[in-house]
């Protein structure tokens, strides 16, 4: 009984350094991008090695980017495409899923093996460029929305959270003469509660963080996405244009400390909304993995 109860505390001290150790290796990268934006340009570009603390003290980075113009469009275009997107997808993708879920639907395997099989294959860069454009949706914010609306495999894991509800609640509903569309937002959506919440912080992520389409389908920049922003900031194409709307007496030039400070002014806010979904993640993918 002791040399167990020995045994499992070596264990929970090797496995407590071990995830500290991972935690530590996670979480430098973005503590370093930090420290880089609030050090001096100076000495941040002389120095080598770890970075522990800030270097010097500067906010002259966050100064430059909050005068930068194309930075609030940018935010202003991605907060759009993450509100609308998400609202749409979760809509899309609980109906297709309570749909889908149905033992009665008719042909409801032949229509899941189709959508499956857009996980796999693709028509390409080049058709999906001419579709985008010949429906009107080129140079539009929409494009950035419609055409991933839908995620399969988050439309699978939101099937299997209503595989998960018990058939018996759904049956007493249409007994009660309840239409589908009742019995979806009455029943299935607050049960399946923590699965779109889980879902929610999905979508969300993945609209914040998509640029590429941006690149091939969005031409005025003034409907640039923020992280398209970011992007030509970190290529180092814009640079240039943030530090000229710096003080012409500022001597020592901030291009290195901007795109750190651009960073973190990106990312801030799904920092910040992160930590209010985290708590449904575990169980809403627990309950998503319940298989048919």
């Amino acid at each position: 009984m002791n040399s167990k109860s020995k045994g499992e505390n070596i264990f929970n001290v090797f496995n407590i350094l071990f995830m500290a150790f991972l935690m530590l290796i996670t979480l430098y990268p973005f503590m370093y991008v930090v420290f880089a934006s609030f050090s001096e340009p100076s000495e941040l570009m002389a120095y080598n090695g770890p970075l522990l603390s800030p270097l010097g003290f500067s906010a002259e980075a966050y100064k430059a980017v909050v005068k930068y113009d194309v930075i609030w469009s940018g935010y202003g275009n991605t907060l759009f495409v993450v509100v609308v997107g998400t609202i749409i997808s979760l809509a899309l993708t609980s109906l297709g899923a309570y749909a889908l879920s149905l033992k009665n639907f008719m042909y409801r395997k032949p229509i899941m093996l189709f959508i499956v099989f857009t996980m796999f294959f693709s028509g390409g860069l080049i058709p999906s460029y001419f579709t985008m454009k010949n429906l009107g949706l080129y140079n539009s914010l929409w494009v950035l929305i419609l055409p991933c609306s839908i995620s399969t495999y988050n439309m699978i894991i939101m099937r299997s959270a209503i595989y998960a509800i018990p058939e018996s609640l759904q049956e007493a509903a249409n007994i009660d003469g309840a239409s589908h569309f009742t019995i979806l937002t009455k029943i299935v959506l607050p049960l399946c509660g923590p699965t779109l919440a889980v879902l929610a912080l999905y979508y969300s992520v993945a609209y914040w963080n998509s640029w590429f389409n941006a690149s091939i389908y969005i031409q005025d920049r003034d409907k640039f996405p923020l992280q398209l922003v970011l992007r030509e900031i970190i290529m180092g194409n814009e640079s240039s244009s943030i530090q000229s709307t710096i003080d012409m007496g500022e001597q020592q030039s901030i291009s290195a400390t901007i795109k750190y400070a651009t960073i973190i002014v990106s990312t801030l806010p799904i920092l910040i909304v992160y930590p209010y979904l985290q708590k449904y993640f575990v169980k809403g993918t627990m309950i998503g993995a319940v298989k048919e």
